[in-house]
């Protein structure tokens, strides 16, 4: 929102109608003692030219790095008008629908989300939201041990975000839940189906299946929503919701499709913001919504025939006894589901296909250029989406470094979570990457492996 200063004339005027004869006079409450009086720090006011050009100083002093960096969070561009209609006041000052009745344009703004969710992921219902998609994953766990019964185990492949794992942990620990983790094909990136054989004689209350997972490998998730129904298990999906413009959706994986899909809503028009604030999503079968945290947005219809929305099925704390809600931490992400609302519109479904196809493009053709290198080579050997591990023969570590002098920041170092893929960069470059973009990490990183070398 626009700051607009008052004039001596405003001021004046404001006082006399409430009876201050001054602003000293307006807080007399405040102790002397308090006061720190003027302040002298306070450098003169500028003309907005030489703000505007001190402020322009001030960020190029961060440098500008060209980033191939993902593992959960992605640049990806947005089109101006995204965040121009969000931070108009209507939906920027709009948190949630406390009042439904009188907040039909927010619950129309969810409704359309849910229903852009719903048809991306393939599946029934979407909620409207919850924190990011660390959090989507831990409610997903609990709601499939709810909905399963007799089971409070999940199986959680390791190609699963480390940290998506280490939050849904801490989320499940102190309700008897067991995370029970399943070891990845170190030859594929994958989770290979007679890994498994070990857990066939045991219950579980769902298995969770990445698309794709954490190395951007894809997973054989038809084979693995199949195993865990066999087993009479929940198959709760974590996908990227831009990947689904190419693959195959949730809902469509198997013989019956996944019961539950999660996921980071961040791609979809969220700058990266240092971490936030994101998003997360969640969209389930119809037998599951009642189990579903967060609010659900329905379309109806009044007296009079018109048109209408309403919160339904308000399982959380606000609304029910708290031992009955599905979740005592689940929320609205407004103004990110507005921003996702928006991008999603105006993308339409061929330009969301066209983010992905591009991206992908890149992250081949950077791949390709990179493995011509002496000393890097791919650690994993299957397709992936906008992502891959890259193997080096050098210390990975010193590499980055390198690389980030050069002003490239090269990936993501996977030891720190994977203890066995030792020098090993987890690479990836979406639409925003241009061909001059790949040339320039290509030669920079053959640099950073000769005085490695």
């Amino acid at each position: 929102m626009p700051f607009i200063p008052h004039t001596e004339e405003d001021v004046a005027e404001m006082l006399a109608s409430i009876g201050a004869k001054s602003i000293d006079e307006l807080f007399d409450e405040i102790p002397a003692d308090l006061k720190t009086g003027k302040l002298t720090q306070v450098p003169p006011g500028l003309s907005e030219m030489e703000i505007s050009r001190l402020m322009y100083e001030r960020a190029q002093q961060d440098g500008f790095y060209l980033s191939f960096i993902g593992a959960g969070a992605y640049e990806h561009h947005i089109p101006a008008a995204v965040w121009q209609i969000t931070t108009r006041g209507e939906f920027y000052s709009s948190y949630t629908p406390y009042q439904a009745e009188a907040s039909q344009g927010t619950l129309q703004l969810l409704y359309e989300y849910q229903t852009m969710m719903a048809s991306l992921t393939g599946m029934d219902v979407s909620n409207a939201s919850l924190y990011d998609g660390a959090s989507a994953l831990a409610e997903a766990a609990l709601m499939a041990v709810r909905q399963h019964r007799t089971s409070r185990r999940i199986l959680v492949p390791q190609t699963v975000h480390p940290v998506y794992r280490n939050v849904m942990r801490t989320i499940v620990r102190n309700q008897a839940i067991e995370v029970v983790e399943v070891p990845y094909d170190p030859a594929t990136g994958q989770v290979a189906i007679d890994t498994l054989d070990q857990f066939a004689q045991e219950e579980f209350a769902a298995l969770i299946i990445p698309q794709p997972n954490f190395f951007g490998v894809l997973e054989q998730v038809d084979a693995l929503t199949d195993w865990a129904h066999d087993k009479q298990s929940l198959a709760v999906a974590v996908v990227n919701p831009v990947s689904l413009a190419m693959l195959k959706p949730p809902g469509e994986w198997g013989r019956r499709g996944a019961d539950i899909a999660v996921g980071e809503g961040q791609p979809l028009g969220i700058p990266l913001s240092s971490g936030g604030p994101y998003f997360g999503f969640m969209t389930c079968k119809q037998e599951l919504v009642r189990q579903m945290p967060g609010r659900i947005i329905g379309r109806t219809t009044d007296l009079e025939g018109k048109e209408g929305f309403a919160l339904t099925l308000q399982a959380r704390e606000q609304h029910i006894r708290r031992s009955k809600a599905t979740s005592n931490i689940c929320t609205n992400q407004g103004l990110m589901v507005t921003a996702a609302t928006i991008y999603m519109s105006l993308l339409g479904p061929e330009g969301l296909y066209r983010v992905a196809a591009h991206s992908h493009a890149n992250t081949v053709a950077l791949i390709e250029q990179l493995e011509k290198l002496p000393g890097v080579k791919k650690a994993f050997h299957s397709p992936f989406f906008h992502e891959a591990a890259l193997q080096l023969s050098v210390p990975a570590d010193k590499v980055l470094n390198r690389l980030k002098a050069q002003g490239v920041l090269g990936g993501v170092l996977l030891e720190n979570h994977y203890p066995d893929l030792k020098n090993t960069l987890l690479v990836c470059a979406t639409e925003t990457k241009t061909a001059e973009d790949l040339d320039k990490y290509t030669e920079v990183l053959r640099q950073a492996l000769a005085a490695s070398a």
